[in-house]
């Protein structure tokens, strides 16, 4: 994030010449290294709260509205774009565009003091004529992507056989907020049990609130269990003489812990229950 495109960025909204001052010295703050300061000439301090704003409104004019240009003076098809953050993801109806815009947006983050992650940006064939596709070409199944803890996946409904995104949680980060849990469980290992379950219930909800979407209840469902065995053997070990069998410790987790449901509807659900299926668009 270069400081000066930074500040004539801000300055198509904000015109308190005081105000952007202060942004600059504080975007040049710098580091400690040694115990002395050094002036930093791109980026932002991390962890500070105004960071990701800031962030954000690089990104909007460096990426979004140049992309939102494109898109609708050069491309050939239609082309769904997605950010969050400095995480995004584009949908092409066409290969040939995609392969245009590529091109062009490297050299165009270039320009800004930016780059695209190598590991984490690739081409794919994805959607609702990808799996025919690839079958024809002998290419198997269609690839997934991971995006916003989310791996997704082309799929067919069951009932009557339209496409559909399904999204499952990325293992890797499944794994890494398990062993999170773990190392808790160990810190609190002689406190209370009702404690630990109230404890544990919040992260449980936690984790709903978030991951708990249509088509996920398996990987919701499997992180619960593994809530569960991983307080169960915290508690085996703790206990040397007097163990508790696993019906029992069942029935103390059901009093602390939210039964698994899906917490999101599909969007379709949403937006009936906002417009009560009346909306002039449809």
């Amino acid at each position: 994030m270069d400081h000066d495109w930074t500040l004539r960025f801000l300055q198509h909204r904000v015109g308190d010449k005081r105000l952007l001052r202060l942004i600059r010295k504080w975007l040049k703050v710098g580091v400690a290294e040694d115990g002395k300061r050094v002036e930093q000439e791109i980026g932002a301090p991390q962890g500070a709260v105004i960071s990701p704003i800031l962030a954000n409104i690089y990104l909007h004019y460096v990426y979004d509205l140049w992309v939102n240009q494109w898109r609708k003076h050069n491309a050939t098809g239609d082309i769904i774009v997605i950010r969050y953050a400095d995480d995004t993801i584009l949908g092409f109806q066409y290969k040939r565009d995609a392969d245009s815009l590529l091109k062009l947006l490297e050299g165009r983050l270039a320009g800004f003091s930016l780059s695209l992650h190598p590991a984490k940006t690739r081409l794919l064939q994805f959607g609702r004529y990808a799996q025919e596709r690839r079958a024809k070409n002998g290419k198997g199944k269609p690839e997934t992507f991971d995006f916003l803890g989310f791996t997704h996946y082309c799929s067919r409904a069951i009932k009557n056989g339209w496409f559909k995104v399904v999204r499952k949680t990325v293992a890797r980060r499944m794994r890494a907020q398990l062993q999170e849990v773990k190392t808790e469980l160990r810190r609190r290992l002689h406190r209370p049990m009702s404690e630990t379950g109230r404890w544990l219930g919040q992260v449980i909800r936690g984790h709903m609130a978030y991951f708990a979407v249509p088509d996920n209840i398996g990987s919701v469902s499997s992180f619960v269990y593994h809530v569960r065995w991983l307080w169960y053997r915290a508690l085996y070990r703790r206990s040397q003489r007097r163990r508790m069998n696993w019906t029992r410790f069942n029935r103390i987790c059901d009093r602390f812990f939210p039964p698994v449901r899906i917490m999101h509807p599909q969007p379709l659900h949403r937006f009936d229950a906002k417009t009560r299926e009346r909306s002039p668009v449809r």
